[in-house]
């Protein structure tokens, strides 16, 4: 995105669990910012035009060889930066000071002790809970650094310089950290000077433009999947260009039960934009025959995915672009180039499962934002609540919701399961307050037992979870009622299927999808 119109801060990424968090921090107090390795170059930050840097946690130890550290250009910048954890211990070790490693681990929650006035604690008690998880402990402050509170076994738990330099050995960033929010407040304004007045309005006037500037009088196909992130891009897209946009919505028969219905009739009569159907379903069927390992899956199907766009694009003529709805927590788990030095959680099918010889130019307005922004945007655009606030499918569908070999029998228990869950959170109220809720088919098979006979059958897992974000998530305390009725109701209308247990894992360690 284009800084140059509002404020922005950078944070870089030293590999930390929790650095994704500080984005979304950063975000909810309505300051823009992006996330960079560690090591990209200079330049490419200043691009961002930064009022501030923020530096992550990370696994390593400063005083090893080859352990991430601080570039020189950053340091001699003159912003105002905060050191997280890792990045705390970088800023003292190469600045002059001495970091050592640590008798014992500090994780958990402490109890921090102010011991100086800071503005980066401005507002806040003189004690108050910390989440800490680190090893290794800062010995001895650069020169002209002050320590400003202390834990029990951190007696430097925060440092700072007085000016624009500060470090904290706690993450600010989780829920663990009750005030922490306020924290990274008191440096973003206090700090930054940042006003934090960044907003999906003035977002979405800026994304429009860019397109402009991107497409020109070029015509542009939008991967149109029903979900939230594509009908927003597609909008975001059709203000931009107009009628020459054509939507495309691919049938590609890993969809839910009555999905192609649905969209059709959601996007022709709210939304009113040109949409072409395509019916692929035996394309993707046949290409994914025998398939079971699920990055296997997830590159078939953008691959397929393309060469569809590609051939209505022949059909439609003179297209250059293709559309889609990629978000951040999709680029930031594929381990794309700009996050090269994070692991690769799984591919999504828009970003890492594209082909290589891919014939259009991507156009993916929504790349930088996280899913609430994206639904804040949505309906400042005009759409309607039942698409903004839809369950999000993933673009392979069912594909990667049936563990093992997708076959038309599997996919057709799947649908039905799917169905029935939905339907009974629907009629218990509690759709809005789910993030995601799905069924997975499993292949592992077990003896039941229904009248006097013997059954044989796979095993359904049930999937809910909340989430503000989707880079973290809890799974749902549902009423036992609501398992029992669908649990029940799926072995007595869902012959392939036998037994029913719930998926009570969190993400992390897990992820939302099962593959």
């Amino acid at each position: 995105m284009n800084a140059a119109s509002h404020e922005a801060v950078a944070i870089l990424d030293f590999g930390s669990q929790y650095s994704q968090l500080i984005a979304r921090r950063v975000r909810e107090l309505r300051v823009y910012c992006e996330l960079f390795p560690w090591d990209t170059p200079w330049p490419v930050i200043a691009r961002l035009q930064p009022k501030g840097i923020i530096l992550s946690g990370g696994p390593a130890s400063v005083y090893e060889e080859g352990a991430p550290f601080i570039q020189p250009e950053i340091l001699a910048s003159g912003l105002p930066l905060l050191g997280i954890c890792y990045g705390m211990q970088a800023l003292a070790h190469q600045l002059g000071g001495r970091v050592v490693p640590g008798q014992t681990r500090e994780y958990g929650q402490a109890i921090l002790e102010r011991c100086a006035e800071t503005p980066l604690f401005a507002g806040l008690p003189p004690e108050f809970p910390v989440w800490m998880s680190h090893g290794d402990r800062i010995e001895a402050l650069p020169p002209g650094f002050q320590p400003l509170a202390r834990t029990a076994n951190s007696p430097f738990a925060a440092m700072g310089d007085g000016q624009r330099i500060f470090g904290l050995q706690f993450h600010p960033e989780v829920v663990h950290t009750p005030r922490g929010k306020e924290i990274l407040a008191n440096f973003l304004t206090l700090i930054c000077g940042c006003r934090g007045d960044w907003t999906p309005s003035n977002f979405i006037a800026e994304s429009v433009q860019q397109i402009r500037d991107q497409v020109g009088e070029g015509k542009v196909v939008c991967a149109l999947s029903g979900g939230v992130d594509s009908a927003v891009a597609a909008s975001l897209v059709h203000w931009a260009v107009g009628d020459r946009l054509t939507c495309i919505f691919v049938d590609h028969g890993l969809l839910r039960k009555n999905e192609r219905q649905q969209v059709e009739a959601a996007f022709r009569e709210n939304v009113r934009l040109t949409l072409r159907t395509v019916d692929a379903r035996e394309q993707f069927l046949s290409a994914l025959a025998g398939v079971t390992d699920p990055e296997e899956k997830r590159r078939i199907i953008g691959r397929e995915f393309v060469r569809v766009f590609e051939a209505e694009a022949r059909t439609i003529g003179g297209v250059r672009f293709l559309a889609q709805g990629t978000l951040y927590p999709d680029v930031i788990e594929s381990a794309t180039p700009e996050r090269k030095a994070a692991a690769k959680i799984k591919t999504h099918h828009n970003v890492g499962g594209l082909p290589a010889d891919l014939g259009l130019e991507l156009v993916e307005p929504l790349r930088f934002l996280f899913k609430d922004e994206v639904r804040e945007v949505g309906l400042l655009l005009g759409l309607p609540e039942e698409i903004v606030f839809r369950h999000p499918f993933p673009g392979p569908g069912l594909a990667v919701r049936i563990i093992g070999e997708v076959t038309p029998e599997r996919l057709a228990a799947a649908r039905e399961a799917d169905a029935i869950f939905e339907q009974e959170i629907r009629r218990a109220g509690l759709y809005r307050q789910l993030a995601q809720s799905f069924v997975v088919i499993t292949p592992v098979r077990t003896v039941g037992v229904m009248g006097d006979y013997r059954t044989y059958g796979y095993v359904a897992a049930l999937r809910a979870v909340t989430s503000d974000d989707f880079m973290t998530a809890d799974w749902a305390r549902l009423p036992e009622e609501v398992l029992a009725r669908t649990s029940s109701r799926i072995v007595n209308e869902v012959p392939l299927l036998t037994r029913v247990v719930y998926d009570i894992t969190s993400k992390p360690p897990g992820t939302i999808e099962w593959e």
